[in-house]
């Protein structure tokens, strides 16, 4: 059962996006600077198209919070499409004029979108009804639900942060630990990340795509930092965590796989060499502790009490300034794909985006835990499990 959802809706070149954030409890610090700040790190990164120098996101807190705390009721949050002035009539919620004749008809399908799929789904025979949807655009609304969620798991210290791990073939280092040095290093570059020299040889990667009128995809690493023991649960198949979170993470457009802590890497390994060892000692949690992190953090569907780690595929995006073929729906006539206006990279923003779906996630299932009256009633049942889980091993 979700305790906390979260709903979006808008176009890409609609009047806004929308966000409603449902189960979050009561006295939760909310504000708009925290949000926009999370808006902004989406926006960035080398690699992004012309939609970026349009497009300044800030948010609206339309419902559910009052001087800057949650009530308990859902959260509604609006992100305003500035491109919607060049697109009122096109996009306008009302009937059509008489006479009315769309110049940005889609009957081209792009091959690797949602356009043809959604066309036969939906019963559009103008695929700009689809592709307004299905556009990343409304990941905007996503980050900005996400930077609400983020703001329970801080009042818990508990943090989600991200890097990329691979651009276009170009492989950085792997980040063991969230110092502050390393983290500065890696929001302040346009990769996200924090070796100079790869860096370097991704955005060489980025141009040499963009000079070939192509894109490129890479690695997303998102991470979370002080997160319980037994979120989630082993019962059922649909309450486990790690379900949950590849859930969330597949349904960020352009993601294609998920692994959690080795991944695939240990299909080719012996089970000695997977397993984190369990040895006495004063941890966190309680009175053992874990010399390796090779689960990522889960183990029979729960969280064990260390850093919860995914990497993230993301395919090369679709839309291409040198279309692949396609075929005119109207005609039957092979032609060259429709193109948008497109991102040569986008793989620092789907950091930013897979934070939002962890942090998520995660607070769904801490109310889980917990419970969702209010933060301070969450608080005190959290410490009250902090004390039991020291009193389990020792």
């Amino acid at each position: 059962m979700t305790c906390i959802s979260l709903l979006t809706a808008g176009e890409s070149h609609g009047p806004a996006l929308v966000a409603i954030v449902e189960g979050l409890p009561a006295g939760v610090p909310v504000s708009e600077e925290d949000v926009n700040r999370d808006l902004a790190r989406r926006q960035v990164g080398y690699g992004r198209g012309g939609r970026m120098s349009i497009e300044r996101d800030t948010v609206v807190v339309v419902g559910g919070v009052r001087h800057g705390v949650t009530l308990g009721s859902p959260v509604c949050l609006q992100v305003s499409n500035r491109d919607w002035e060049n697109w009122r009539e096109e996009m306008s919620p009302s009937p059509a004029a008489p006479g009315f004749e769309s110049r940005r008809r889609v009957d081209v399908p792009r091959p690797g979108h949602a356009d043809l799929a959604g066309a036969g789904r939906f019963g559009h025979d103008d695929m700009r009804n689809v592709l307004e949807r299905s556009s990343a655009r409304e990941t905007a609304a996503r980050v900005a639900g996400g930077a609400v969620c983020k703001a329970l798991l801080a009042a818990l210290n508990i943090r989600v942060r991200s890097y990329v791990v691979a651009i276009g073939g170009v492989e950085g280092p792997s980040c063991d630990s969230f110092a502050p040095d390393i983290w500065g290093l890696i929001e302040a570059s346009d990769v996200r990340c924090a070796d100079i020299d790869a860096a370097d040889r991704m955005r060489e990667a980025i141009d040499a795509a963009r000079a070939d009128r192509d894109t490129v995809g890479g690695l997303v690493a998102v991470e979370a930092e002080g997160l319980p023991p037994g979120l989630g649960s082993c019962a059922t198949w649909d309450s486990r965590l790690d379900a949950r979170l590849a859930a969330a993470m597949m349904s960020i457009q352009a993601i294609k796989s998920v692994e959690v802590g080795l991944g695939r890497e240990a299909a080719s390994a012996r089970g000695s060499d997977v397993h984190d060892p369990i040895l006495p000692g004063d941890g966190r949690w309680w009175r053992a502790v874990r010399p390796s992190n090779r689960a990522g953090g889960i183990e029979g569907g729960m969280s064990n009490g260390e850093r919860v780690a995914l990497r993230l595929g993301m395919k090369p995006i679709p839309t291409l300034t040198s279309p692949l073929p396609s075929v005119d729906l109207r005609t039957g006539a092979p032609v060259d794909a429709h193109s948008e206006r497109s991102d040569v990279c986008a793989v620092p923003a789907a950091c930013i985006v897979a934070e939002a779906m962890m942090a998520l996630v995660l607070a769904d299932a801490l109310v889980e835990k917990l419970g969702s009256g209010c933060l301070t009633d969450m608080q005190a049942a959290y410490q009250a499990y902090r004390e039991r889980l020291r009193r389990t091993i020792g």
